[in-house]
């Protein structure tokens, strides 16, 4: 998931109870109120993609990942030793024993499922931590530049998820995006060309390419 998802969720949800707000008060409020209400937008994506905040993130969350797959690699080869022991073994092996070791490599699996889960939903968590302190910087600097300049609502020109952007059609002086940057002290345009080139991290552990050995026990793919 992209820095900007989940952000974008949270505005869609508010934008689009907003949407129907300026027509609904042009038809109830008296026209000098509808004559001074001031509408805004930004592009929350753009705005994100240029705070210094998103490219530590990915490099924090690229980090973690890294980790998590590291263990599970080592999980992996882990199984994959025992796994082909057993079968040199299994011929030689007493009924007792071979029914003990083939639940050794069934727990192992367990575990190794269970951990590739777990680390997903690590992985997630640390996203959302991590990001939270820049939702509200972002929301908190919008609400300051749209005071600061009279804008009476500010929409979300850039949805995403393929969806039709909260707003279709606007001039070019109602964009705010630019005035929420320098606000937060960041220069426009300062990193579109490192933002262009990026490639987003994955925040997943992979699965590791060494593969366990065939066994009775192998390795359910999810």
């Amino acid at each position: 998931m992209t820095l900007t998802r989940k952000f974008r969720l949270v505005l869609a949800a508010a934008a689009l109870t907003l949407a129907a707000a300026p027509a609904a008060l042009a038809q109830t409020a008296p026209a000098t109120a509808s004559a001074s209400l001031k509408i805004g937008y930004t592009n929350v994506d753009y705005v994100l993609s240029q705070m210094p905040e998103s490219r530590q993130i990915e490099s924090q969350l690229k980090d973690y990942s890294t980790q998590l797959e590291n263990q599970l690699k080592t999980k992996y080869q882990e199984y994959q030793t025992k796994a082909e022991a057993y079968q040199k073994g299994a011929a030689t092996m007493s009924d007792p024993v071979r029914a003990d070791k083939e639940k050794e490599l069934t727990n192992l699996q367990q575990s190794i499922q269970e951990f590739q889960r777990n680390a997903e939903s690590s992985v997630q968590q640390k996203q959302q931590q991590l990001l939270k302190p820049v939702y509200d910087k972002l929301q908190k600097t919008i609400d300051v530049v749209a005071d600061k300049n009279g804008y009476t609502y500010v929409f979300n020109s850039d949805a995403g998820f393929g969806t039709t952007p909260i707003l279709l059609h606007g001039p070019k002086d109602g964009d705010i995006s630019d005035l929420v940057l320098k606000e937060m002290g960041v220069t426009p345009g300062q990193n579109n060309q490192a933002a262009a080139s990026a490639k987003p991290a994955s925040t997943t552990p992979a699965t590791p390419a060494a593969q366990p050995a065939s066994s009775k026990t192998k390795v359910k793919k999810k």
